[in-house]
């Protein structure tokens, strides 16, 4: 698994393969020779899947060498992927000071507001179908899988990220600024979501952590949206 020779303790002379192997795991140790230097290059070209599935097929060769594989452990690896796949970071998380903040709270910054997110939404509009209908296609029953399906989360992706973008440049009244700046994550967790269930063929653990994630991520989007909705209708009816 790790292109080292089973038949001797030291592959690469003067360095044990425990210690490879070891440096090949925590993926950031130095290496102090060419050869280990190749070792950690091709490591790094690994997809998310590929370097859970060393992982957990050394974990399995060393259990069983031990004598250790039994259900429990079985359960406790299952518990590790699960874990793997659920949770996973978030790549990009927007700040405050990223965000065009005014100190104006008037209801006029306010209608200047609603009618800046109107003209974004008017210019970056959504395509004639819905996430939900991709993923239907995507996933045919619980036997077929369709991955070109997901060839049409791209105009999703790209409308998102310009709402993003657009949002970002939007002058926001302070009083609102933190409910503005949590739509914006939210749909960066959303983008996030589907770049990752579009890696599918290629990183499935990656791909599984972006579709148990969607829903979550969805309904937080749906939530932000109508605090923020309902702040500034609040102050317009003022």
């Amino acid at each position: 698994m790790y292109g080292l020779d089973p038949t001797k303790k030291e592959t690469t002379p003067g360095t044990p393969d425990t210690i490879a192997i070891s440096r090949l795991s925590a993926k950031d140790e130095p290496a102090s020779n060419g050869k280990e230097k190749d070792m950690d290059q091709a490591l790094e070209n690994l997809t998310e899947t590929d370097k859970f599935s060393r992982e957990l097929f050394a974990t399995i060769a060393a259990a069983s060498q031990n004598g250790m594989m039994d259900q429990t452990t079985i359960e406790t690896l299952s518990i590790a992927l699960a874990d793997k796949i659920k949770n996973s970071l978030p790549r990009k998380v927007f700040l405050i000071f990223e965000i065009k903040t005014i100190n104006n709270d008037t209801v006029q910054a306010f209608k200047n507001y609603n009618n800046a997110l109107n003209e974004i939404y008017r210019k970056y509009p959504g395509v004639n179908y819905t996430i939900l209908d991709v993923l239907q296609k995507f996933m045919i029953d619980e036997n077929n899988i369709d991955a070109s399906a997901l060839v049409k989360l791209d105009p999703i992706i790209k409308q998102i990220n310009n709402v993003i973008n657009a949002m970002i440049k939007t002058s926001v009244p302070q009083s609102i600024s933190a409910l503005h700046l949590n739509v914006i994550n939210a749909q960066e967790r959303l983008v996030e979501n589907l770049s990752d269930l579009k890696l599918f063929e290629t990183d499935s653990i990656v791909a599984l952590g972006g579709i148990s994630k969607y829903e979550e991520n969805a309904t937080r989007l749906d939530r932000d949206l109508n605090n923020l909705a309902n702040a500034i209708q609040q102050k317009l009816n003022n």
